[in-house]
Order: C-alpha cells, then structure tokens, then sequence
C-alpha cells in the first residue's frame, strides 16, 4: 500500500473531506437547492406542477380496526439518480517522500476540489432554475412599487404550494436586479425604523428582508463565469443578473414536501477520497469521487422577475 493509499483510507482523513465539502457548498446553489441526504443512489420523489398537482393534507383520523392512510409515490412522482462525479488531484512523488507533507498535500488538494465542485454546482443549479421558471418582466420606473410585486409573488406561492408556515420563502437577487431594488426611491421610502445610519438610507438584505412579507430570508448572487468559448476572448457574465427568484424552500427538505428544488445526495458519501499510480509512474494521483442530482420539484413554487428601469 502506498503511502497516498493509506493517508486517503485513514477515517480522520475521510471525515475531513466530508467536513471541507460541506463548508464549500456555496450559499447560492444550497439556498435554491437545498441537500436532501438519501440512503441509495437512486429512488422516488414528489413531483408537484403549476397546473394540476398540489400538496394535499392527508387524514389522520382511523376509525377503530379500520386501516390508515398511507402515503405513497405514485406514477407522476420523479426519480431522482445520483450520478457519478469526479475530479483527480496528481501529487507527485517528490511531494510523498517529505512524510507529513503529503497529508499536507491531500488537504490541500481537497479544499480545491470541493472549491471546484461546488462552483460547478452552483452554475448547475442556477441553470436548472432559469430554464425551468418563465421570466415575468417587470419595470421599476419611478411610478413602480418593487415591494408590492415582490409581496404579490409571495402570496401566489404560499397559495400554490398549500404547505402552511413548515415552509420558508426565499428571495435571490440577481446583481443588477439587488440595484435597482436598492436605489428604488419607493423602496428607501419604506426602509424600516433603525435601518438609516447618519441620515444615509442603507438599504442592505437584512433591510430588505423587514420590508417584504412574511420576512423572506434575502440573499444576493454575486457569482460570475466566463461565458465566451475556450480559446475565445474573456466574456465575463453574472449567472444572474436582472432576475430575481421568489421560491419555496425548506432548509432541511425530505423527498415528499412541495419545495421549489432540492439536491439528492447520497449520505455521508460527498468528496470520498482515494488514489491510483499515474501513468508516467512518477507520482500517484489523489481522486475524489461524489453523487448527487439536483432536481426541480414543484415549478409552481417559485416566480422569476426579470427587472428593468425603462
């Protein structure tokens, strides 16, 4: 056994691969898309739609020797399937022949793969949620109340999901959307008592939360990617810019309740290290391997705004 084999197959170096992925989930793609933990690689969830599905309280009450109410997927519910993913780390063999740097090394290698995953993730999970939810555009001139739009689509959803205060609402802005929102004369009109510093309206997310109803935990995307072709002049672009999704989200999802989106993971089984020998045989190489499926649940439970001033 080499000595990379042993270091990625001691339990302490196990567990701190799971704690350095969990730390680097980045907030974005956990807040549309919170983890659900599965036991196995594959299985059923609740598939709500717009149209005709919705959560249905079931009766509780059994009559005396009578049978109970069983909760059940059927035919119209998803399956999820946490698919294979990977990325690969080389140490060289120089690095291996200095003892307690090389458990240095592999450290150092997780923290940039998990980086590295969840930055993919994030972009995974913004696409999925774009493509899946049309744009309902909106024009924030001055005659324009941002709050009140964004109250309205709030209301509709806790409507359209039937799932009472269990479920929390949560609001993402795009960056150019949190601007306009921010500067919006109407929206510094209503910032709450307390929130003015030195006669400085500061309107931040916490402001922002107060004003909207039922206090919706608020956040802003600030994630950028370069969207032009390899090879091609750099093209940088917000994932989300001018949208803002107004959505339903449980913290800790199970598979059956009616959020917006969830990730299927399998338990304990997020960043798992191992190695093979390179084929130049001049070091080894450090693996990481990982399973999940980001998935959109219920399309009814989210409304994205696509912002302008004119």
């Amino acid at each position: 056994m080499s000595k990379l084999e042993a270091i990625t197959s001691n339990p302490i170096i196990k567990e701190f691969a799971q704690g350095v992925a969990r730390s680097s989930i980045q907030p974005i793609a956990d807040f549309l898309a919170p983890t659900v933990n599965v036991s196995k690689g594959v299985g059923h969830y609740k598939v709500y739609d717009a149209e005709a599905r919705r959560f249905q309280i079931p009766k509780t009450l059994r009559a005396v020797g009578g049978p109970a109410t069983q909760i059940r997927f059927d035919q119209n519910d998803g399956t999820y399937q946490c698919v294979p993913r990977a990325l690969d780390y080389p140490v060289d063999y120089l690095e291996q022949f200095e003892g307690e740097g090389l458990e240095d090394a592999l450290k150092e290698a997780m923290v940039s793969v998990s980086e590295l995953a969840s930055l993919d993730h994030e972009k995974t999970v913004v696409d999925l949620a774009v493509k899946a939810v049309s744009q309902t555009a909106k024009t924030w001139n001055s005659d324009a109340d941002p709050i009140a739009d964004i109250d309205a689509a709030i209301r509709q959803i806790m409507l359209n999901i039937c799932y009472g205060s269990l479920m929390d609402i949560g609001v993402l802005f795009g960056v150019d959307a949190w601007l306009i929102f921010k500067h919006h004369e109407k929206v510094r009109k209503d910032l709450p008592i307390g929130r003015a510093s030195d006669n400085i309206q500061v309107v931040d997310q916490k402001a922002a939360r107060a004003m909207l109803l039922g206090e919706p935990e608020t956040r802003v995307s600030f994630m950028a990617y370069n969207s032009a072709a390899e090879g091609k002049d750099p093209n940088p672009a917000f994932i989300l810019a001018n949208d803002i999704f107004i959505f339903a989200r449980k913290q800790q999802p199970t598979r059956r309740d009616p959020s917006f989106m969830k990730t299927f993971r399998l338990k304990n089984r997020y960043l798992v290290p191992g190695s093979y020998p390179r084929e130049d045989g001049r070091g080894e190489v450090a693996k990481f391997d990982w399973s999940e499926d980001p998935k959109v649940c219920n399309t009814g439970a989210a409304v994205r705004l696509r912002v302008a001033t004119t």
